[in-house]
């Protein structure tokens, strides 16, 4: 039995320098662990597994639904019995990978982008997506006094979360398919494209600094709520109007070590999923408690209502939308081709879907042999 670990009060361990697109989604660090209610510690019984806890990084942030509510339901809890679940939470996808690599964390919810480059950084060696959790809540929203067709967005200034993220990756590809020209490093040309931290695109918006933003939720509904127009809506773009936006990561050690432990926490993940589609509105306010939790107040009526629509919660990891997304980066000169293949290990998920009677997950041919 290995020894009790330790909580997440402490800093993530250095590690080497990330790729380009890595470099781009500049880290912002990451909270301590959350505080466990009644609810997880009734939750918190039977026996333990093959580890003594497990450690799971998350954003306090809609997209990342299954683990805010997972957790502040105690539905991962449950299914780890007497392993003891630890959280942490994050502003940036580097900074979670930066801990699976310093083994501070187990396992994350956490964009593909930064599943990406986690991945082709160490060239296969530290992590393996092992399952979905989110699709869409990505959108455009505009000026309206300034913008009122795509077309009108030659010339204007449109912000995106960081360099290089997935929704920056998102914009510029859709720019190219529009024939326009921009230069991802500055974001200079036919638009500009001003990379903005999300927790300060509303005041750039009120400020009139920006004409409008490609953005997930709950900024994009943020900006909605200030007088923008929501003009395109992401998830329009892709077939079955689905891509990923948050997929499950697990330390490659830890899958060897413990794989009952990931066996639970995906349990988890699935019923916590069924309980989300099931239970919409239940599900929204369990979200928005474990958000007070995390940041100190809740999201309004009129931001989480449309926010949350914009949400598909799913099981399936949409392994082709990823790679898509990986090409995409690569056109954009951000990224060098990647080697994904094994970047999945859908077994253990697979496993638990059958025998829930749900269908089985495809890894798109990018998974382990």
């Amino acid at each position: 039995m290995p020894a009790p670990r330790t909580t997440l009060r402490r800093s993530v361990a250095a590690v080497a320098p990330l790729p380009l697109l890595a470099v781009a989604l500049t880290a912002c660090g990451y909270g301590s662990e959350s505080t466990d209610d009644a609810k997880k510690v009734n939750a918190a019984s039977g026996k333990k597994l093959s580890a003594d806890t497990v450690r799971i990084g998350y954003f306090p942030n809609l997209t990342h639904a299954t683990a805010l509510v997972g957790d502040q339901e105690g539905l991962f809890q449950k299914e780890l019995g007497g392993t003891q679940l630890k959280t942490a939470t994050f502003n940036a996808g580097p900074s979670e990978i930066e801990a699976l690599n310093a083994d501070s964390i187990d396992i994350g919810f956490i964009g593909p982008s930064p599943s990406i480059n986690g991945y082709t950084k160490s060239k296969g060696q530290n992590l393996r997506i092992i399952g979905g959790s989110a699709s869409g809540g990505v959108k455009l929203v505009v000026n309206p006094k300034k913008i009122k067709t795509l077309d009108d967005l030659k010339g204007k200034k449109i912000a995106t979360p960081q360099l290089g993220n997935t929704q920056d990756v998102a914009f510029l590809n859709w720019i190219s398919k529009k024939g326009w020209k921009v230069d991802a490093q500055s974001g200079k040309g036919d638009v500009s494209v001003v990379r903005t931290d999300n927790k300060v695109t509303p005041d750039a918006y009120r400020s009139g600094s920006i004409d409008g933003a490609w953005v997930p939720e709950p900024t994009a509904s943020k900006l909605v709520a200030e007088g923008a127009k929501e003009l395109l809506d992401e998830s329009t773009l892709w077939p079955d109007d689905k891509f990923v936006i948050t997929n499950i990561i697990v330390s490659q050690k830890f899958l060897k070590d413990h794989p009952d432990v990931v066996d639970a926490v995906l349990r988890g993940s699935v019923k916590t999923n069924a309980w989300i589609n099931a239970n919409p509105d239940k599900a929204k306010a369990s979200a928005n408690t474990a958000l007070k939790k995390l940041t100190g107040k809740e999201l309004p009526a009129e931001v989480i209502d449309p926010a949350w629509k914009s949400i598909q919660i799913t099981d399936d990891p949409l392994a082709a939308t990823l790679d898509a997304q990986a090409q995409h980066a690569v056109k954009a000169g951000l990224l060098e081709k990647p080697d994904l293949k094994g970047i999945y290990d859908l077994k253990p998920l697979n496993k638990i879907l059958k025998a829930a009677g749900k269908p089985e997950a495809d890894d798109s041919g990018l998974g382990v042999k």
